[in-house]
């Protein structure tokens, strides 16, 4: 039998165990019950993924997709920082307003589809893990990150769309985990993003951590901007004060940077121009799986709706060029993979796809500035 989980307590799988089979859930029965978040249990990736695995074991298998090396410079002494870039999809969204019209309903129920999202995101074993989207925050991601070492952070949008939705699991905005062991907290700044000196509904959280094993400073920041056509003056109003934001924090790109996020925005945008040329010295980290290292991927998502196929290039992760190297970049899924029925799907969670890519420190960043 199932142990009672008490009034909002935290348990480990606690978003898993109503989906697991009674014999399943028994196992973990010592685990299950913790009084606070404070006190909270550490827990294992294998087992986790183990009960992801077990509720999905009707669904098709995960896409199988390869590293990248990039390395172009001697190899560095000290170990990568993996980061994950990740629109997850908010739920409330996938059911209730993006009419994904080729994706079974059965396929976005959420007890399966988090553990499809879960099961990425142990996959590629992010030292740092950026999502848009989340509108499972509190209940999901929190509570089993946490246990897995990540020190999280959530900054929810101000009007969430999906509040419009009936039977809601509150707002989506951004999340930002980074592993503890890894890296300390130097400074966090939730920052709601203005255009045209308004305040916006876009959102983004930077965080300025220290690695344990260099000693060296950098900023992690994570966004989403404004979404649809007609749109581009905002995105690159919004784009410019995130920009602003940055640069501050960075002391002018003094701190090494990476910005992650579903941008909205297609390369021939005007917010990827700004991005392009600011004098922080950004490059996009996935360019560089191109032939000549200056294109963008194809697409980033590809999905159906009513109004037709949608297959765009949204996604990036931007880095300080002077100051970090990108070892390698994980390959995105072909057409073939993806089928012929778009994203989401039964084999994977989300209408976008999941970045990630690993950085090392250039060892005289100041000379290339």
């Amino acid at each position: 039998p199932v142990c009672s989980m008490g009034n909002s307590t935290s348990r480990l799988y606690s978003t898993l165990a109503r989906t697991l089979s009674s014999s399943a859930v028994s196992q973990h029965q010592d685990c299950l019950e913790q009084p606070d978040s404070a006190q909270r249990d550490p827990i294992d990736p294998k087992d986790l993924l183990e009960e992801c695995q077990i509720v999905l074991q009707k669904r098709p298998p995960r896409f199988q997709r390869n590293f990248v090396d990039l390395k172009k410079n001697a190899a560095s002494n000290h170990r990568p920082i993996r980061v994950m870039q990740w629109n997850i999809l908010a739920q409330a969204l996938g059911e209730g307003k993006d009419n994904f019209v080729q994706c079974p309903m059965e396929a976005l129920k959420w007890e399966e589809r988090k553990c499809l999202i879960l099961e990425e995101i142990l996959a590629y074993k992010p030292d740092i893990l950026c999502l848009q989207e989340v509108d499972h925050y509190f209940d999901t991601f929190e509570p089993l990150l946490s246990r897995l070492g990540y020190q999280c952070t959530f900054f929810p949008k101000p009007w969430s769309p999906c509040l419009d939705v009936e039977q809601n699991n509150g707002p989506d905005g951004c999340a930002l985990f980074f592993l503890k062991d890894r890296f300390e907290l130097i400074n966090s700044v939730n920052i709601r993003l203005t255009a045209m000196k308004l305040k916006t509904n876009q959102v983004a959280i930077a965080q300025t951590l220290k690695c344990n094993e260099t000693g060296r400073l950098f900023c992690i920041a994570v966004t989403h901007l404004k979404a649809r056509t007609g749109w581009e003056r905002f995105r690159s109003a919004q784009g410019c004060d995130l920009l602003q934001n940055l640069k501050s924090i960075t002391q002018g790109a003094k701190i090494p940077l990476i910005i992650c996020g579903d941008f909205n925005a297609e390369p021939t945008e005007e917010v990827y121009r700004e991005f392009s040329n600011s004098s922080l010295n950004l490059n996009s980290a996935y360019k560089l799986l191109s032939p000549d290292g200056q294109s963008e991927p194809p697409y980033t998502t590809w999905k159906i709706r009513p109004s037709g196929e949608c297959r765009h290039t949204l996604d990036y992760i931007w880095y300080s060029q002077h100051a970090l190297n990108v070892n390698s970049a994980l390959g995105l899924l072909t057409e073939e993979q993806i089928g012929p029925n778009r994203l989401p799907s039964f084999n994977y969670p989300s209408d976008h796809l999941s970045l990630v890519c690993d950085f090392s420190f250039n060892q005289d960043p100041d000379r290339l500035l």
